[in-house]
């Protein structure tokens, strides 16, 4: 079904996806439509077809329908004023729609600057890619301007605390972009309660890579859950130069 779904123009496409229950939220919906998936692609004339594309460094930008799986299971946690990690942030799109959901535009929240959107990435390159693309509209200028929404180079796998540990509150939400080869108990250290992980990881007997959700209740009680199978590439370290 998924293939079906490209369009002609971003609004094309994200109409197409819902109408095929691939977006099933009208919140989901409507920040895919505010952010343009042309300035996140390396090739804009196919940056409103339902597929990944290369992005460099052995990174993707996925395809919108993964996207919206992705937005759509953390949308518990994707309030206003809420803190988000996202690890291996790539071409930034995800950061980018998160961010809608976070700093609704006109909210009290987008006013007074709460929450915040992290986009993590081991590879300065994509960091800085990532930033780049984001800068390339207007709002994504303006979130970025006021520090509601920020690029960093650091290990996903050890989430991220700040440089000087000044992001130690943790998160509401953490979306891991990459496979993991485990749950990385680091990541689950830094939920708040309560939140939820949105996290790929290779299966330990070799039967390929699933999605798991992490959540972590109020009571700080951690409960664990497989979903379904996925490519993506893995979560690593930074190649040498």
């Amino acid at each position: 079904m998924a293939w079906r779904c490209s369009g002609n123009s971003n609004s094309e496409l994200i109409e197409n996806l819902f109408k095929a229950d691939l977006i099933h939220s009208p919140l989901v919906k409507a920040a895919m439509m505010k952010v343009d998936r042309a300035h996140y692609c390396p090739d804009p004339s196919y940056a409103y077809e339902d597929s990944p594309q290369s992005i460099g460094h052995a990174a993707t930008i996925s395809a919108p329908h993964m996207h919206a799986h992705a937005t759509e299971s953390l949308l518990p946690h994707l309030k206003p004023g809420s803190r988000v990690l996202d690890i291996g942030s790539g071409s930034g799109y995800l950061t980018a729609v998160i961010a809608e959901l976070v700093h609704p535009q006109g909210s009290i929240e987008d006013r007074e600057g709460n929450g915040k959107v992290v986009g993590l990435e081991h590879i300065k390159a994509l960091r800085d890619l990532g930033e780049g693309n984001m800068k390339k509209g207007e709002r994504g200028r303006e979130l970025l301007g006021n520090a509601k929404v920020s690029f960093v180079v650091g290990d996903g796998r050890k989430g991220w605390v700040g440089e000087k540990g000044e992001e130690k509150e943790g998160w509401d939400a953490i979306h891991v972009g990459a496979a993991a080869v485990e749950l990385h108990q680091e990541l689950i250290d830094q939920l708040r309660s309560p939140g939820r992980i949105f996290i790929p990881v290779e299966d330990e007997r070799g039967g390929g890579q699933y999605i798991w959700t992490v959540d972590k209740d109020e009571n700080g009680v951690v409960t664990k859950k497989r979903l379904y199978g996925v490519r993506y590439v893995p979560l690593t370290d930074a190649p040498h130069a």
